[in-house]
Protein backbone atom coordinates (compact mmCIF):
# COMPACT_ATOMS: atom_id res chain seq x y z
CA UNK A 1 0.00 0.00 0.00
CA UNK A 2 1.38 3.40 -0.96
CA UNK A 3 2.30 5.55 2.02
CA UNK A 4 0.84 9.01 2.54
CA UNK A 5 3.04 12.07 2.10
CA UNK A 6 2.98 14.04 5.36
CA UNK A 7 5.65 16.66 4.52
CA UNK A 8 5.77 18.35 1.13
CA UNK A 9 8.32 21.11 0.55
CA UNK A 10 8.29 23.07 -2.70
CA UNK A 11 10.74 25.73 -3.89
CA UNK A 12 11.45 26.66 -0.28
CA UNK A 13 13.80 29.56 0.42
CA UNK A 14 14.80 30.86 3.85
CA UNK A 15 16.85 34.06 4.04
CA UNK A 16 17.98 36.05 7.07
CA UNK A 17 18.83 39.77 6.92
CA UNK A 18 22.52 40.58 7.41
CA UNK A 19 23.10 44.31 7.47
CA UNK A 20 22.14 45.66 4.06
CA UNK A 21 22.18 42.23 2.43
CA UNK A 22 20.82 38.80 3.37
CA UNK A 23 22.10 35.33 4.11
CA UNK A 24 20.30 32.55 2.23
CA UNK A 25 20.19 29.59 4.62
CA UNK A 26 17.98 27.42 2.37
CA UNK A 27 17.78 27.76 -1.39
CA UNK A 28 15.07 26.17 -3.55
CA UNK A 29 14.41 23.05 -1.46
CA UNK A 30 12.04 20.44 -2.89
CA UNK A 31 11.42 17.37 -0.74
CA UNK A 32 8.69 14.91 0.23
CA UNK A 33 8.58 12.73 3.33
CA UNK A 34 6.08 9.90 3.81
CA UNK A 35 4.40 8.58 6.95
CA UNK A 36 6.38 5.97 8.84
CA UNK A 37 9.80 7.09 7.59
CA UNK A 38 12.94 6.94 9.74
CA UNK A 39 14.96 9.47 7.86
CA UNK A 40 17.37 12.34 8.33
CA UNK A 41 18.63 15.65 7.06
CA UNK A 42 22.38 15.11 6.95
CA UNK A 43 25.12 17.67 6.53
CA UNK A 44 27.86 19.67 8.22
CA UNK A 45 27.22 22.60 10.56
CA UNK A 46 25.82 25.50 8.58
CA UNK A 47 24.29 23.32 5.86
CA UNK A 48 20.74 24.40 6.74
CA UNK A 49 19.44 21.18 8.28
CA UNK A 50 18.34 22.69 11.61
CA UNK A 51 16.75 25.66 9.81
CA UNK A 52 14.73 23.26 7.67
CA UNK A 53 13.77 21.14 10.68
CA UNK A 54 12.56 24.28 12.48
CA UNK A 55 10.36 25.23 9.52
CA UNK A 56 8.90 21.72 9.35
CA UNK A 57 8.23 21.97 13.10
CA UNK A 58 6.44 25.34 12.62
CA UNK A 59 9.06 27.08 14.78
CA UNK A 60 9.97 29.24 11.78
CA UNK A 61 8.45 30.13 8.40
CA UNK A 62 9.75 30.12 4.81
CA UNK A 63 10.82 33.36 3.13
CA UNK A 64 9.29 32.02 -0.07
CA UNK A 65 8.04 28.71 -1.40
CA UNK A 66 5.97 26.37 0.75
CA UNK A 67 6.20 23.72 3.45
CA UNK A 68 3.06 21.65 3.93
CA UNK A 69 3.14 19.54 7.10
CA UNK A 70 0.28 17.19 8.00
CA UNK A 71 -2.02 19.20 5.75
CA UNK A 72 -0.99 22.58 7.15
CA UNK A 73 0.81 25.26 5.14
CA UNK A 74 3.46 26.42 7.60
CA UNK A 75 3.91 29.86 6.06
CA UNK A 76 0.23 30.78 6.45
CA UNK A 77 -0.40 29.58 10.02
CA UNK A 78 -1.06 32.09 12.76
CA UNK A 79 1.08 31.76 15.89
CA UNK A 80 -1.89 30.13 17.65
CA UNK A 81 -2.46 27.64 14.81
CA UNK A 82 1.25 26.75 14.73
CA UNK A 83 1.22 26.17 18.49
CA UNK A 84 -1.81 23.90 18.12
CA UNK A 85 -0.07 21.86 15.40
CA UNK A 86 2.97 21.38 17.65
CA UNK A 87 0.85 20.59 20.68
CA UNK A 88 -1.38 18.02 18.99
CA UNK A 89 0.71 16.33 16.31
CA UNK A 90 4.45 16.92 16.73
CA UNK A 91 7.08 15.68 19.15
CA UNK A 92 10.50 17.33 19.58
CA UNK A 93 13.79 15.86 20.80
CA UNK A 94 16.72 18.25 21.24
CA UNK A 95 20.39 17.61 21.98
CA UNK A 96 20.16 19.63 25.21
CA UNK A 97 17.20 17.58 26.58
CA UNK A 98 15.30 20.76 27.71
CA UNK A 99 13.94 19.03 30.79
CA UNK A 100 12.39 20.92 33.71
CA UNK A 101 15.10 20.51 36.35
CA UNK A 102 12.92 20.96 39.46
CA UNK A 103 10.24 18.52 38.30
CA UNK A 104 10.24 14.73 38.45
CA UNK A 105 10.60 12.41 35.49
CA UNK A 106 6.85 11.75 35.66
CA UNK A 107 6.05 15.48 35.62
CA UNK A 108 8.40 16.15 32.70
CA UNK A 109 6.78 13.44 30.59
CA UNK A 110 3.30 14.48 31.70
CA UNK A 111 3.73 18.09 30.54
CA UNK A 112 2.49 17.67 26.90
CA UNK A 113 -0.64 15.92 28.21
CA UNK A 114 -1.36 18.81 30.57
CA UNK A 115 -1.31 21.13 27.57
CA UNK A 116 -3.80 18.83 25.85
CA UNK A 117 -5.99 18.80 28.98
CA UNK A 118 -5.94 14.99 29.06
CA UNK A 119 -8.03 13.34 31.79
CA UNK A 120 -5.86 12.70 34.91
CA UNK A 121 -6.42 8.93 35.05
CA UNK A 122 -5.69 8.55 31.35
CA UNK A 123 -2.72 10.89 31.71
CA UNK A 124 -1.10 8.71 34.38
CA UNK A 125 -1.56 5.59 32.28
CA UNK A 126 -0.05 7.27 29.19
CA UNK A 127 2.96 8.61 31.13
CA UNK A 128 3.75 5.21 32.64
CA UNK A 129 3.37 3.57 29.23
CA UNK A 130 5.82 6.07 27.72
CA UNK A 131 8.32 5.49 30.54
CA UNK A 132 7.98 1.75 29.99
CA UNK A 133 8.87 2.24 26.29
CA UNK A 134 12.18 3.82 27.29
CA UNK A 135 12.87 1.61 30.31
CA UNK A 136 12.58 4.28 32.99
CA UNK A 137 9.61 3.27 35.15
CA UNK A 138 11.98 2.89 38.13
CA UNK A 139 13.01 6.57 37.80
CA UNK A 140 9.49 7.99 37.88
CA UNK A 141 10.12 10.12 40.99
CA UNK A 142 13.70 11.14 40.18
CA UNK A 143 14.61 14.61 38.98
CA UNK A 144 16.91 15.36 36.00
CA UNK A 145 19.97 16.27 38.14
CA UNK A 146 19.83 12.73 39.56
CA UNK A 147 19.94 11.12 36.10
CA UNK A 148 22.72 10.29 33.66
CA UNK A 149 22.87 11.96 30.24
CA UNK A 150 21.48 8.85 28.59
CA UNK A 151 18.60 8.69 31.06
CA UNK A 152 17.81 12.39 30.50
CA UNK A 153 17.62 11.81 26.76
CA UNK A 154 15.33 8.82 27.30
CA UNK A 155 13.05 11.06 29.38
CA UNK A 156 13.07 13.53 26.48
CA UNK A 157 12.07 10.73 24.10
CA UNK A 158 9.26 9.64 26.43
CA UNK A 159 8.04 13.25 26.62
CA UNK A 160 8.09 13.51 22.82
CA UNK A 161 6.28 10.19 22.39
CA UNK A 162 3.75 10.26 25.24
CA UNK A 163 0.93 11.73 23.13
CA UNK A 164 1.78 9.35 20.24
CA UNK A 165 2.50 12.16 17.77
CA UNK A 166 2.34 11.60 14.03
CA UNK A 167 5.78 13.15 13.54
CA UNK A 168 8.87 13.39 15.79
CA UNK A 169 11.61 15.89 14.94
CA UNK A 170 15.03 15.13 16.47
CA UNK A 171 17.84 17.70 16.25
CA UNK A 172 21.24 16.08 16.97
CA UNK A 173 19.67 13.88 19.68
CA UNK A 174 22.91 12.01 20.49
CA UNK A 175 25.33 14.96 20.43
CA UNK A 176 25.90 14.90 24.20
CA UNK A 177 25.99 11.12 24.62
CA UNK A 178 28.74 8.51 24.51
CA UNK A 179 28.65 5.70 21.94
CA UNK A 180 26.88 3.13 24.14
CA UNK A 181 24.12 5.55 25.18
CA UNK A 182 23.78 6.80 21.59
CA UNK A 183 23.09 3.29 20.31
CA UNK A 184 20.59 2.61 23.11
CA UNK A 185 18.72 5.84 22.32
CA UNK A 186 18.71 5.15 18.57
CA UNK A 187 17.53 1.57 19.05
CA UNK A 188 14.70 2.87 21.26
CA UNK A 189 13.60 5.35 18.58
CA UNK A 190 13.94 2.72 15.86
CA UNK A 191 11.69 0.36 17.87
CA UNK A 192 9.07 3.07 18.48
CA UNK A 193 9.10 3.87 14.76
CA UNK A 194 8.29 0.25 13.97
CA UNK A 195 5.81 -0.40 16.79
CA UNK A 196 3.88 2.89 16.75
CA UNK A 197 4.42 3.77 13.06
CA UNK A 198 5.60 7.23 14.16
CA UNK A 199 7.55 9.16 11.54
CA UNK A 200 11.02 10.26 12.71
CA UNK A 201 12.95 13.05 11.00
CA UNK A 202 16.46 13.81 12.26
CA UNK A 203 18.89 16.66 11.67
CA UNK A 204 22.38 15.29 12.19
CA UNK A 205 25.99 15.02 11.18
CA UNK A 206 26.68 12.21 13.67
CA UNK A 207 27.76 9.04 11.86
CA UNK A 208 26.19 6.88 14.59
CA UNK A 209 22.79 8.38 13.77
CA UNK A 210 23.38 8.27 10.01
CA UNK A 211 24.04 4.52 10.17
CA UNK A 212 20.53 3.94 11.57
CA UNK A 213 18.66 6.06 9.02
CA UNK A 214 16.59 4.26 6.40
CA UNK A 215 16.80 7.30 4.11
CA UNK A 216 19.25 10.19 4.06
CA UNK A 217 18.78 13.66 2.54
CA UNK A 218 22.12 15.44 2.29
CA UNK A 219 22.24 19.22 2.54
CA UNK A 220 25.22 21.35 1.54
CA UNK A 221 25.32 25.14 1.73
CA UNK A 222 21.54 25.34 2.03
CA UNK A 223 20.74 23.12 -0.95
CA UNK A 224 19.89 19.45 -1.41
CA UNK A 225 22.99 17.69 -2.66
CA UNK A 226 21.42 15.95 -5.63
CA UNK A 227 24.46 13.73 -6.15
CA UNK A 228 23.56 11.89 -2.94
CA UNK A 229 19.78 11.50 -3.36
CA UNK A 230 18.66 7.99 -2.44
Amino acid sequence: MEKRAIIQIENLVKAFPMGKSQFVALNNINLTFNEGEFTGLVGPSGSGKTTLLNIIGSLDTPTSGSANVLGHSIGTLTAKEAARLRKESLGFIFQSYNLLQVHTVFENVEFPLLLLKTDPAKRKKMVMEALEWVGLTSKVNSKPPQLSGGECQRVAIARAMVKKPTLVLADEPTANLDAANSHNILQTMERLNKELKTTFLFATHDQKVIDYLKRKVYLLDGEVDKTTIQ
